[in-house]
């Protein structure tokens, strides 16, 4: 069975969907339905901006979005997926080609949701940390004592067995890193992001994606999606709904999904957007699988 993935926030390059619109109609025309939609040319940041431009969150996210679901939908027929997921943002990008949302309504949502995380940001001052070689339940012990203790840190991106990413106050997560550390982390390194990804700081921003999701319009897919929060396949569109706000504040299960994918059947991964990083992870996850670029 096929399994179609979409990466998230961390994946962009300067040049990304220029050889797609620049060699497909469909691309072009979708493209320009973009700039439209989102009120500005994000064309002219993604195919020549500098990385700087490429890294504000309100560009990143609907950028990545776009590279990710015209590319699938360039490819027509051929397309046939039998399940999908996307790694945090990339999950829009996944309820667009199993036809939960429609490109204009993912487009908005997605827009929305990368104001609001900004704004959030902005609020409260707080970052995350990637944690390296160390068991999963040794992080989650103690980003649990620290947050008990005050400062807010929890596990946000569970990648791949050995790669977890922790999310936080400044404090929360510079006292995690010094306590993983000393635990046995191979590495405990903060990342130069401007907030607290999937975690309870960006209840702000949930609370606004909120509104918005439940007033956009989610249809049955043709496929499941295996979605962050939950790692299980998932059909009911108010379920969906529900999940995609439980997203913002909740851990990427991205180990569980891919390994409740391979348990449900299957048995290639198909990468759709820019960059290689799921595939990497896929391939931790499980060697034996295929995983390649669409």
């Amino acid at each position: 069975m096929k399994a179609y993935v979409f990466p998230g926030q961390g994946a962009q390059f300067t040049g990304m969907g220029k050889d797609l619109y620049e060699n497909s109609p469909l691309a072009k025309e979708l493209f320009e339905k973009a700039n439209d939609i989102l009120g500005f040319r994000i064309t002219d940041t993604m195919f020549s901006g500098t990385a700087e431009e490429l890294k504000q969150t309100q560009v990143t996210q609907p950028a990545i979005f776009l590279h990710s679901v015209i590319l699938a939908k360039t490819l027509g027929d051929s397309l046939q997926p039998d399940m999908v997921a996307g790694h945090s943002l990339g999950e829009f990008s996944a309820l667009v080609v199993n036809k939960t949302l429609t490109f204009e309504d993912a487009l908005t949502l997605v827009y929305k949701r990368a104001m609001a995380m900004q704004k959030a940001c902005e609020l409260n001052p707080s970052t995350m940390a990637a944690v390296l070689n160390l068991d999963d339940k040794i992080v989650e012990r103690i980003c649990a004592e620290i947050t008990a203790a005050g400062n807010v840190v929890v596990p946000a991106n569970y990648n791949c067995p050995g790669q977890l990413v922790i999310s936080g106050s400044i404090d929360g997560v510079n006292i995690a890193c010094e306590q993983l550390k000393a635990a046995g982390a191979k590495r405990a390194l903060v990342l130069p992001v401007g907030g607290a990804f999937h975690s309870p700081l960006m209840q702000p921003a949930a609370v606004e994606l909120e509104e918005a999701i439940n007033a956009t319009k989610f249809h049955t897919p043709v496929c499941p999606v295996y979605q962050n929060v939950t790692a299980n396949a998932v059909v009911d569109p108010a379920e969906i709904q529900k999940n995609l706000i439980a997203q913002l504040t909740g851990s990427v299960k991205w180990t569980q999904t891919v390994q409740q994918m391979i348990a449900d059947g299957a048995t290639t991964f198909i990468e759709v957007g820019p960059g290689k990083v799921l595939q990497g992870l896929v391939k931790k996850i499980n060697p034996d699988v295929e995983a390649m670029s669409a």
